[in-house]
């Protein structure tokens, strides 16, 4: 099997990181699932290789390790944002961030509690939302998963290009 040449492995970079957005994306219109503050975070990294690789594709020969580098740490990033956010659903620790706990609503008359409601239904982080009916892995889980496969790839492939150079 031939290795892809580095300026190749940026482009299927920003294109594997592509599809996990557009996965997290369709989840969203198609299967009306909200995302939680959380997810919403986990979804960073996956644009900031989106950029790293196509500047990547475009930029001088000495410069495409370093970027795709630099988009393997981001992954790694989002693997970890992920892994905290597998926590908060099994309830091993609290979120981090305030916005995952459930809007508080609060106000007498029915103007005041209307008013108080946020504008975008919010959910819990601590809620796992199940993409794949029987399979017990929640979209922050398989977003971990995904993480950590696509650096290890993206990883695999550099090193090898880089002991054949």
């Amino acid at each position: 099997m031939q290795r892809p040449p580095p300026r190749t492995l940026a482009v299927l970079a920003a294109l594997g990181a592509a599809a996990a957005l557009g996965v997290a994306y369709s989840s969203e219109i198609w299967g009306e699932l909200v995302p939680c503050a959380l997810c919403l975070v986990e979804r960073w990294p996956y644009r900031i290789v989106i950029v790293l690789g196509l500047v990547a594709a475009i930029a001088p020969a000495r410069l495409v390790r370093p970027l795709l580098t630099l988009a393997i740490l981001s992954l790694l990033a989002d693997a970890a944002i992920a892994a905290v956010h597998v926590g908060v659903e099994f309830e091993w620790w609290p979120s981090p961030l305030p916005e995952c706990m459930a809007p508080h609503i609060s106000g007498a008359s029915i103007a005041e509690r209307l008013a108080s409601m946020p504008a975008r239904p919010s959910k819990s982080c601590e809620d796992p939302t199940f993409l794949i009916p029987g399979i017990p892995l929640s979209m922050a889980a398989l977003n971990m998963l995904y993480a950590l496969g696509f650096a290890a790839v993206l990883a695999m492939f550099l090193r090898v290009r880089r002991n054949r150079s």
